[in-house]
């Protein structure tokens, strides 16, 4: 009896922990939150779950029985993972294998799942540790080091490079919830069979004991071989092209977990020259490519085995080439560190990085922007002219956001142009102006273009037509205090567009220009802290004879130029001859008399339409896509003509990429704006007309509203400016009030 005791209490021990682990209790609402913000991290890291396991997770979500809820989705993600932890009570560690397939790819990442059994509680972060895991080349030794066998062994250990990815969408700590999962990283150097230990704790001392806490985990690894890519531009020539590489199971090559620079790990595409290579495992594959908006999307599929294939060989095809028509590209808003780029090893990533993000996109011109993070180590690729690597049709010139500045909490600022980007004075950022106006009259004396950047934010509106009288909190850091910096003479150029919600940046936009302030508008990404997808999502089109960048930048501030996500155009727009950003004086009309609008306008949409845009909100990305101007159950889209803020005329074109000539006919009771748009796609800069001589004062309550906003803009940014800066801001504020009193005196209509 003794005996069987022993042997019962031995079972109990070996049984009893597994047991406690496969039934700890968690609600259905944290569990599915959980899971859904788990699916979205391994879909950003570029291995989602296979279709079948999502598809239960879903059905799990709605079943009516919470309970059984519970295990149905514990029972799908326990497939995926390879380590089991659990904390006890006494928040000590212990692991053991999973039922994932310890299998991996030579020279890429896999990602598998952790489920943790946290019966502590405990919100400390998950560490994982590994001496297989690590830096895997040799540094140089002297003679009086280690004998070089020895370090060779250890660069053979250390094949794998082992971590807990913790960055959003996944939470950098526990969340103290009885059972959640975590994503393993793993990469292999190496193919064939290896073994890693992997240990894991929850901080000092939480190992358990009797080295309970690491296991040893045996890995098949999958070769791989570099396969080389042949691309070829729409003229025949050696070209750039961005690539998307899918197996079956939805996997993108390479991995982005793991990537490093000239590859971005935010984006699920890589770019890539002629010649350059991809490197695959054994398997069948899907690569979708192409060379920006204004290039077709293209997909081929093709097996992986053996020698083949030799090689993999795409033709980019264009669409659209507005260059043809003299109007060339750009993006006047990227940058090279802080938000999603790599902080380590290096301070964001090195200017050939850059220029391939720029050709792989197709943009004429790329102002990468240096900014607060990272502005010591970025601000030595800055200079007054185009960076050397720049290339025919392809500019790449270094200017500066002042973002992360005292200034920010009025407005970014973009300044173009620069010749030298220290605010005179200053040897740090802390000691600039810590409000707009005085930085931009410093770049604006020595030549330089000024705008402010992500103009929609602090300026939210509910309300989905322009202008819309709805006051703003002016409470953020787009164009804020551009309602007061735009009544002083040559301060401000332009506002940025595209990369916030339309209604928002639109509306400050039209209120000013009712008023008869010729502010320009100018296409940005702000990649990639808006948008991480690519650059050249937002960008501005700008009529030129020869392409430079200063010859660009002088078409933003004289408005020669129309905005647009790239996949609609609204090119040569002139109102009585008078084209677009030409120079020419007003257009001097009479009252009411005909005159004649024309311009080409094109756009391309599928011919089915995207449900991803299907109920999507107007302050939903993307802010700024030719698809929300879809006119619904068609393949067209309208083409409007604005005057004064509002729509004159109409027009639909069919958005196959045809270029339409359009002709439209006006007759002007008072002076006035007038300008072309599909919304939330394109949308061109002013033209502006003058009626018997009379300035713009298009409407009385845009002035009134410029007033008024004027007000809610101090309120919110004169707490946060220097104590011996706050007089001078107060009667800068105080110019802007007269001014809009006086403008609002002028203007008789309502």
């Amino acid at each position: 009896m003794m005996f069987r005791s022993v042997l019962c209490g031995i079972a109990l021990a070996v049984v009893a922990p597994l047991a406690l682990w496969s039934q700890a209790e968690i609600a259905l609402q944290p569990l599915a939150q959980h899971t859904r913000r788990l699916e979205q991290a391994l879909v950003y890291l570029g291995q989602p779950l296979e279709s079948n396991a999502a598809k239960a997770i879903s059905t799990a979500v709605g079943l009516p029985d919470e309970s059984a809820a519970v295990r149905e989705i514990q029972r799908v993600l326990d497939e995926l993972v390879l380590v089991h932890v659990e904390i006890n009570p006494e928040s000590r560690v212990k692991v053991r294998q999973g039922a994932a397939k310890a299998t991996l790819v030579e020279q890429g990442t896999r990602l598998f799942l952790v489920k943790v059994h946290n019966q502590a509680g405990v919100t400390a972060p998950l560490r994982v540790f590994s001496p297989n895991s690590g830096p895997t080349s040799l540094r140089s030794r002297g003679e009086h080091e280690p004998a070089m066998e020895l370090g060779q062994q250890q660069v053979r250990d250390r094949w794998a490079e082992i971590s807990i990815y913790s960055d959003p969408p996944m939470a950098p700590r526990l969340t103290g919830l009885p059972i959640e999962y975590e994503i393993l990283q793993v990469y292999s150097r190496d193919r064939g069979q290896r073994s890693a230990k992997i240990a894991m704790d929850v901080g000092q001392g939480s190992q358990d004991i009797g080295f309970r806490n690491d296991i040893l985990i045996a890995f098949d690894i999958a070769p791989s071989r570099s396969i080389p890519l042949r691309v070829r531009s729409e003229s025949g020539e050696s070209g750039v092209a961005s690539f998307l590489f899918k197996d079956r199971q939805g996997r993108v090559y390479p991995n982005p977990s793991k990537r490093l620079e000239p590859d971005f790990p935010f984006q699920q595409h890589v770019y890539r020259f002629d010649g350059e290579d991809i490197r695959l495992p054994d398997g069948y594959y899907t690569v979708e490519y192409g060379g920006g908006p204004e290039f077709r999307t293209r997909t081929k599929e093709f097996p992986v085995s053996g020698d083949s294939p030799a090689a993999i060989s795409v033709q980019l095809e264009r669409w659209i080439d507005p260059s043809k028509y003299g109007w060339w590209s750009g993006d006047h808003h990227v940058h090279a560190s802080g938000c999603a780029h790599y902080k380590n090893p290096t301070e964001g990533v090195g200017p050939m990085a850059m220029l391939r993000q720029i050709l792989g996109e197709n943009l004429n011109i790329g102002a990468v922007l240096t900014w607060g993070p990272s502005w010591y180590f970025q601000k030595q690729f800055f200079s007054s002219t185009d960076h050397p690597l720049s290339r025919d049709e392809r500019v790449m010139h270094y200017d500066v956001e002042v973002s992360g500045f005292p200034s920010s909490h009025a407005g970014h600022l973009v300044l173009l142009g620069l010749s030298e980007d220290d605010y005179p004075g200053t040897t740090r950022i802390d000691e600039w102006p810590s409000w707009d106006l005085p930085v931009l009259q410093w770049a604006k004396a020595q030549g330089a273009v000024t705008g402010f950047s992500h103009s929609g934010w602090g300026l939210q509106i509910g309300a989905e037509e322009l202008p819309s009288l709805e006051m703003p909190g002016f409470d953020g850091i787009g164009a804020n205090e551009y309602i007061v910096d735009v009544t002083h003479p040559n301060t401000i150029d332009f506002l940025s567009a595209v990369d916030t919600p339309y209604y928002w940046e639109m509306n400050i936009w039209y209120h000013a220009l009712n008023v008869g302030f010729r502010t320009r508008i100018s296409g940005e990404t702000d990649f990639p802290c808006i948008y991480q997808e690519r650059v050249g999502l937002g960008r501005s089109y700008v009529k030129l004879d020869e392409l430079s960048y200063a010859g660009w930048v002088e078409g933003i501030r004289r408005g020669a130029a129309y905005v647009s996500d790239g996949k609609s155009h609204l090119m040569d727009f002139e109102v009585g001859g008078v084209s677009l950003g030409s120079g020419e004086p007003d257009l001097a009309v009479g009252a009411n008399e005909a005159v004649t609008v024309r311009l080409k306008a094109a756009a391309m949409l599928g011919r089915h339409p995207d449900p991803r845009f299907d109920g999507l909100a107007a302050d939903e990305k993307p802010y700024w896509d030719v698809e929300r101007a879809r006119v619904a159950g068609s393949r067209n889209v309208a083409v409007e003509l604005v005057v004064n803020g509002r729509v004159a005329e109409r027009a639909e074109i069919f958005a196959d990429g045809t270029i339409h000539d359009l002709e439209f006919s006006l007759e002007l009771p008072r002076s006035a704006w007038v300008a072309a748009r599909i919304p939330m796609s394109s949308h061109t800069n002013p033209i502006f007309v003058s009626v018997d001589g009379e300035p713009i004062r298009a409407s009385r309550r845009s002035a009134e509203w410029c007033l008024a906003a004027v007000d809610q803009c101090w309120s919110q940014k004169a707490p946060l400016t220097r104590a011996s800066e706050r007089e001078e801001a107060r009667a800068a504020y105080d110019h802007a009030r007269r001014t809009y009193r006086r403008l609002i005196a002028e203007s008789p209509v309502p």
